[in-house]
Parts: C-alpha cells; structure tokens; sequence
C-alpha cells in the first residue's frame, strides 16, 4: 500500500508541477505583446522560465535516479504548452511554435551533469544548476529572434490592458540596454542552484511524508 501511495504521489507532484509551470511559462511568452518593456520582461521571464524548468526537472530526475527524465520532464512541459497555446490559437492569439522547445536542450545539460557525475546530487545542483541558469536565457532569445516582428505582433493582437507594473511611463523605458541576456544568465545561474536544491528537497520531503 505504501509503496502505490509514494507513487501516486510522486505522479501527483509531476503533474501539479508541470502543469503550474507551464502556465507560468506560456504567461512568460507575453514579453512580444510588451515593446517598450520588451526587455525587461524577457529578462524576467527568462529567469522565471528556468526556475520552474529546474526545479521540476531536478525533482523529476533525483526521484527516477535515471539520466534522461529531466529531457522526459522538459518534454512534457513543451507538449502541455503546446495543447495550451493551440487552445489560445484558436482565440486568436498568435501560434509560435518554436517559443516552447528551448527548455530541452537545457534539460539535457541538466542530465548530463548527472549522469557525469555519478548522480551526485550537489554536483547536479551545483554544476546543473549554474548550467541551466546561463543556458536557458541564450536559448530564450531565440523567441525573439524567431518569432514574427513584436511590433507587428503587438499592434496586430492588441492586449486589452497592461497590468499596472508593465504600463510604460514613457517610450523605452525600463529596458536593459546592455545585455538582457547576461543579465537574466546571471541571476538565473545563481537561483538555479537554490532551486534545483528545492527539487532534491521535494524529493526527500515526499518519502518522508509516506514512510
């Protein structure tokens, strides 16, 4: 009994997880609709596209043990976005679907440092998560580069309003002129560490919680 109930469980927390994350990862798509904050938010979004990447994919691979699951977790949540993103197609809003693979190659990073390292669990925290922090960003601005010209796209799907904290107060502001990539690297390097040390955490709470 104890056993099924650890692996409903554990099933319970891959689907909340990947479900909440890639809500908050179709959310952070929004940056093309934002052109004069457009940086500001892709540095933001970035970051909040890596922790939710990582935190999932550190749970998902410590609790499996096998190299490989947090490519199968990545994968998971590009195919959740993709059903979400076809539902909002069909509202009218524009359909990218090179915007959501880019959490893959930095997942794979992630099983690599395991499976290099002998599934040592601070070494994957460490190395994983400094790795997916400064990769995830690079791999982000392909949105940007890819994606149809976000003036165009804003003018052409206008949002309705603009949350309070995103309404420009002028023209440009709020942009990072120098690198919004280094930037969101940066931090996302650092949080990424504490974040895939939350998913081996998740890990260990959820046996407990069933011994």
């Amino acid at each position: 009994v104890m056993v099924w109930l650890r692996r409903c469980t554990h099933y319970l927390f891959i689907v909340v997880v990947a479900v909440n994350s890639t809500l908050l990862t179709i959310n952070a798509g929004d940056y093309i609709f934002y052109t004069d904050w457009a940086w500001t938010s892709y540095t933001v979004f970035s970051i909040s596209q890596t922790l939710m990447l990582i935190v999932g994919a550190t749970y998902y691979l410590t609790f499996t043990g096998v190299p490989g699951t947090a490519t199968y977790y990545a994968l998971i949540m590009t195919v959740y976005t993709w059903i979400a993103k076809g539902a909002w197609f069909s509202l009218g809003y524009p359909y990218d679907f090179i915007v959501t693979p880019v959490w893959l190659p930095s997942a794979m990073l992630l099983d690599l440092v395991y499976w290099a390292t002998k599934k040592n669990k601070h070494s994957l925290i460490l190395f994983g998560g400094v790795l997916v922090g400064m990769s995830l960003p690079l791999f982000n601005m392909v949105n940007l580069i890819t994606v149809a010209d976000p003036l165009e796209t804003a003018f052409k799907y206008p949002r309705p309003t603009l949350p309070p904290y995103m309404t420009p107060i002028e023209p440009q502001v709020g942009k990072f002129y120098n690198s919004p990539v280094a930037l969101g690297a940066g931090a996302s390097a650092v949080l990424g560490c504490t974040f895939a040390a939350l998913g081996c955490k998740l890990n260990t709470w959820t046996y407990r919680w069933m011994a």
